[in-house]
């Protein structure tokens, strides 16, 4: 009787292990599956993200504008060769094309702490006190960087406060996003007014923050560690020129916005701020997304309630698998030169320096023909 017990016994052991063994299984093929299934989710995201972003942009203006440039500062009909496409240039003797493979975003940050909030279109949309233009270049594998001051005078659609057109004026750039509705119309003018500046620059997307997500940006990579380039208050605490000090949560805002007003060129100094900062974000976000390729993904999802974006959730795939492989160093960092006099009305405007931004366009956004 006990034997036939244990015998039972064991045989309702060994179907118990059995059927554990069969669940085991199957939770690890459910894991391998979904596993394998989020891969070619993540492949097809890429996929449709380089499709769209590619299909955004017309880069016909800027490359007929560029060359009639070319031709007036040369004050020659340059030479053509046998390799000689259409919208080519040739400058200081060297033969240039435009590299139609780039991508240009426009980042714009938002003097408003709050999150998004649509308000009626009219001159409400707020300023965009940081205006950055993000280069993607697939041919060198270079991340490149353009830091725009936001008194930047530049040809502006004007509106009155109850969003009347009154048609195109100068004024600081800063302004535009402020005539607008404070989300994809504000970004959409504030875009146009970039792309007439740099002489019709496609540019593929856009992205505007409000600087009250600055922290969470900040935080979100652990914090930023700099060497401070002014004398500051930062989250209460005074941070002297030369201190070195780790940014976290306010501090970084502060960092990154603050500035005297009644001191000259103050924009100026904060936008050096801006790059340095921007300097060492950028290689924290790089060595996380080395670690965890969804963040750029988790970062989309965080910002959201403070963003205004015209780049899908794809698109954002796309191009965290595309940062992987590229560099970004000192030299890939450029502040639009010029000068800041005092305008009209006594308000600071930054006049750019043509000549520059011409060689700058050269530079970044055409290459070399062999």
């Amino acid at each position: 009787m006990g034997n036939k017990r244990s015998e039972a016994n064991a045989m309702t052991k060994g179907k118990s292990g059995r059927k554990l063994g069969r669940i085991l299984m199957s939770v690890f093929l459910g894991v391998v599956v979904l596993v394998f299934v989020a891969a070619i989710v993540f492949l097809i995201l890429q996929v449709s993200g380089k499709n769209s972003l590619y299909s955004r942009a017309d880069s016909s203006q800027m490359v007929s504008n560029l060359s009639e440039m070319a031709l007036a500062i040369n004050e020659e009909v340059p030479v053509e060769d046998d390799n000689w496409e259409e919208g080519d240039l040739r400058y200081n003797g060297v033969h240039y094309r435009y590299n139609a493979d780039i991508l240009t975003f426009l980042f714009l940050g938002i003097d408003k702490k709050e999150e998004v909030q649509r308000v009626e279109e009219g001159i409400d949309g707020g300023q965009s006190d940081a205006i950055f233009l993000l280069v993607l270049n697939p041919h060198t594998k270079e991340i490149d960087v353009i830091g725009i001051p936001r008194d930047t005078v530049a040809e502006l659609e004007v509106y009155d406060e109850n969003g009347r057109y009154l048609g195109q004026g100068e004024g600081q750039i800063t302004l535009q996003h402020g005539y607008g509705d404070g989300a994809e119309l504000s970004c959409e003018r504030s875009m146009a007014a970039v792309s007439r500046l740099f002489y019709g620059l496609p540019i593929h997307g856009y992205c505007a923050i409000n600087m009250g997500a600055i922290p969470l940006l900040n935080d979100a990579v652990g914090g930023i560690e700099v060497v401070a380039l002014e004398t500051l208050k930062l989250n209460g605490r005074t941070v002297k020129e030369g201190e070195t000090v780790h940014l976290q949560g306010e501090a970084s805002y502060d960092y990154l916005h603050s500035r005297d007003i009644n001191s000259f060129n103050s924009a100026g100094g904060r936008l050096q701020r801006q790059k340095q900062y921007l300097m060492a974000y950028a290689g924290a976000v790089i060595d996380t997304v080395k670690s965890d390729i969804t963040f750029p993904v988790t970062l989309y999802n965080t910002l959201i309630k403070y963003m205004v974006t015209d780049i899908s959730v794809d698109e954002v795939s796309y191009l965290a698998g595309q940062a992987l492989s590229y560099h970004f160093s000192d030299e890939n960092m450029f502040i639009l030169a010029g000068e800041t006099v005092v305008g009209r009305r006594d308000f600071e405007e930054f006049h750019v320096n043509e000549q520059a931004l011409y060689d700058l366009i050269i530079n970044v956004f055409y290459e070399e023909v062999e």
